[in-house]
């Protein structure tokens, strides 16, 4: 069986590989455009910032080395440009001759990626413009800082690429400023407050985000002078585009490949509409695994895992690709990291679920360990079901292990009571005796079954409680004009305050304030809410003295 695949780099290389392990007796053949099969795409921005040292390390694997590995043939500077199902070939470009060849196949696999977006404006041919897809880029990036030549740089687009690069130009002493047109950095990902919070780490670490911005312009003589944007021209050395990437496909047009908006679309196994065709990668759309609808996600482990599924269909094997849960975490400026998977409430909401959220600040190891810090996690769950739903967390820890832990149950349907009280593994170094999710699960519950009585801190912002009275139920006095109530001295009814009487109980995290709750609840208090997250979250307004 001859097998053509278009594109190398993660779902290219993975299906020849994982084919021709399957089945030895296959010839097949890789096209690529780039002078390299195989490189560390997500491992780009740490190369700017000298994380990663050598070129060398982010190349997986060259051409001559893959072949000898897996006995797929390799030709690089080779551009698909039209693809003939009904003949079962291929139009190809050597773009180091300008010569057009034919290939035949008996089986296509198309995973020829994306390319960075790049906008329409003026300016764009000036030194010091740079986008962050290839190694080459990468390169020429660092090269640039280290010659001194960047002091201060705007990076377009608020994305997991564009506060990555941020974050390694500032470890370089470069001042950055990130702009997006959305109106939070990290859109879509993290529900609007979650990426507020990101945002105000970003300032106070001097990586200042400007959103609702548009980029129109860049403005210089030889090099970056000075970034137009929609609300004012920014002195900079540099403009890094990390706007967004889009497939590449165009050389599809008139092929009868089935797309949307400029992606391929794929079934259960991974086939085009044509006979023979299948598509992986960034290039594809796959399936959300708890909507049942297409979606793009153009991520590594994307590209791998449909790979492997995708050469094992072509191998006679009949196995479906169960979907993506938008899944990813992202080390962000500011020591700042974030993980999400399954749906944002937003995004849950506009699926129609009827939905509970909570947001817990909890311990990420034993609070006595050195280096001990806190979680961040929002749950979103469904109120009839219970089910899971989402889990997005921010702390300076492994918040990678809270959200896989959400991938798992997610993926197997699991409520919020299957998710109690399961044997996580807990020593000092790593977690907490209760395990961090399990925790927020627990707080979660107890949103869900009535024994907390919360307000989120969008609900606070909105003025969802603003006829409250604001209690410090904090370890020790922390918020200046308000009632200071210490828990340990609670053993009947508070002098001052009416069972009635509209309460909000603020502390550090949420913690000290639910057990406040419950205790006043036991003397007759009934109008006690507690805000969720704290002063961890939220920055409360205070009366001066």
């Amino acid at each position: 069986m001859k097998v053509l695949v278009l594109g190398g780099v993660a779902a290219g290389t993975k299906v020849a590989a994982k084919l021709l392990r399957e089945d030895r007796s296959c010839e097949v053949t890789i096209l690529t455009k780039g002078k390299d099969i195989s490189y560390a795409g997500c491992g780009l921005p740490y190369y700017v910032g000298d994380v990663i040292h050598e070129k060398s390390q982010l190349i997986v694997n060259t051409p001559e080395k893959y072949e000898k590995l897996t006995g797929a043939k390799v030709l690089t500077q080779t551009e698909a440009v039209a693809v003939k199902p009904e003949e079962h070939k291929v139009e190809a470009k050597d773009l180091q001759t300008g010569e057009v060849k034919e290939y035949t196949y008996d089986k296509l696999v198309i995973a020829t990626g994306a390319s960075p977006f790049v906008p329409q404006i003026p300016g764009l041919d000036l030194k010091n413009v740079f986008v962050m897809r290839t190694p080459d880029d990468a390169i020429a990036l660092r090269e640039a800082v280290e010659a001194g030549s960047i002091k201060r740089a705007v990076v377009a687009g608020g994305g997991f690429i564009g506060l990555e690069v941020a974050e390694n130009l500032a470890a370089k002493g470069v001042k950055v400023s990130v702009i997006d047109f959305a109106p939070h950095v990290l859109p879509n990902f993290l529900d609007p407050e979650m990426s507020e919070y990101v945002e105000n780490k970003m300032a106070e670490e001097g990586i200042m985000p400007m959103t609702g911005v548009a980029l129109e312009g860049v403005i210089g003589t030889e090099k970056v002078e000075k970034v137009q944007t929609s609300k004012r021209a920014m002195k900079a050395d540099a403009l890094v585009l990390a706007i967004g990437i889009r497939p590449n496909t165009a050389f599809l047009e008139g092929s009868g490949i089935e797309m949307f908006k400029g992606t391929i679309l794929t079934d259960k196994y991974l086939k085009t509409n044509m006979e023979d065709i299948y598509a992986a990668g960034d290039c594809a759309m796959v399936t959300n695994r708890e909507t049942g609808k297409p979606a793009w996600s153009p991520m590594g482990s994307t590209a791998n895992i449909a790979g492997r599924i995708l050469a094992k269909n072509i191998a006679g094997a009949e196995v479906e690709y169960p979907g993506v849960l938008g899944t990813g975490v992202a080390k962000l400026p500011g020591g700042l990291n974030t993980g999400r998977t399954g749906l944002t409430e937003t995004a849950a909401k506009a699926e129609g679920y009827d939905v509970v959220s909570v947001i817990t600040v909890v311990d990420d190891k034993a609070h006595y360990y050195p280096g001990a810090g806190s979680f961040i996690v929002k749950l979103t769950a469904d109120k009839a079901s219970r089910k899971l739903l989402g889990v997005q967390v921010l702390g300076t820890g492994a918040v990678d292990k809270v959200t896989d832990i959400g991938v798992t149950a997610i993926s197997l349907g699991a409520t919020v009571d299957q998710l109690a009280a399961m044997d996580f593994a807990y020593a000092p170094p790593f977690s907490t005796a209760i395990h961090p999710f399990a925790h927020s699960i627990n707080i979660l519950m107890n949103k869900m079954d009535g024994t907390l009585d919360s307000v989120t801190p969008v609900e606070y912002a909105d003025g969802a409680v603003q006829d409250y009275e604001i209690i410090d139920c904090a370890l020790a006095p922390t918020l200046n004009g308000k009632k200071y109530l210490d828990l340990t001295t609670i053993d009947g009814e508070v002098e001052g305050l009416g069972k009635e009487d509209k309460l909000l109980l603020v502390c550090a995290k949420g913690k000290r304030a639910y057990l406040t709750q419950n205790r006043l609840r036991y003397y007759g208090y009934t109008n006690t809410k507690v805000l969720e997250g704290g002063m961890t979250f939220t920055e409360i307004d205070t009366d001066e003295e």
